[in-house]
């Protein structure tokens, strides 16, 4: 709906956490992924530093389900994209 999120591209990475984040957040399929069921863990998963660099050990590349390997990721409802934590890789 044209909804802003960031004034820029690297206004979202800048810093020690990027933007904060705004608004709802769809899906593909147009569902609202901080309120809808059907994303239980409102994780967006990034694979990156807190400074927006590739995160080797922590990005569930080649990740199984077999593993226990985890991966940066975010949790939307903290409002920073790049503040990530570590999480199973299991818990998308």
């Amino acid at each position: 709906q044209g909804q802003l999120l960031a004034k820029s591209w690297s206004s979202l990475f800048e810093g020690q956490s990027g933007a904060a984040l705004r608004g709802p957040i769809y899906s593909f399929n147009g569902r609202d992924v901080l309120t809808d069921p059907l994303w239980p863990h409102r994780l967006a998963w990034h694979g990156s530093t807190p400074r927006g660099g590739h995160a080797r050990r922590w990005d569930c590349q080649g990740w199984r389900s077999s593993g226990g390997a985890e991966g940066m990721a975010t949790a939307l409802g903290e409002g920073r994209l790049l503040a990530g934590h570590r999480h199973n890789c299991s818990a998308a």
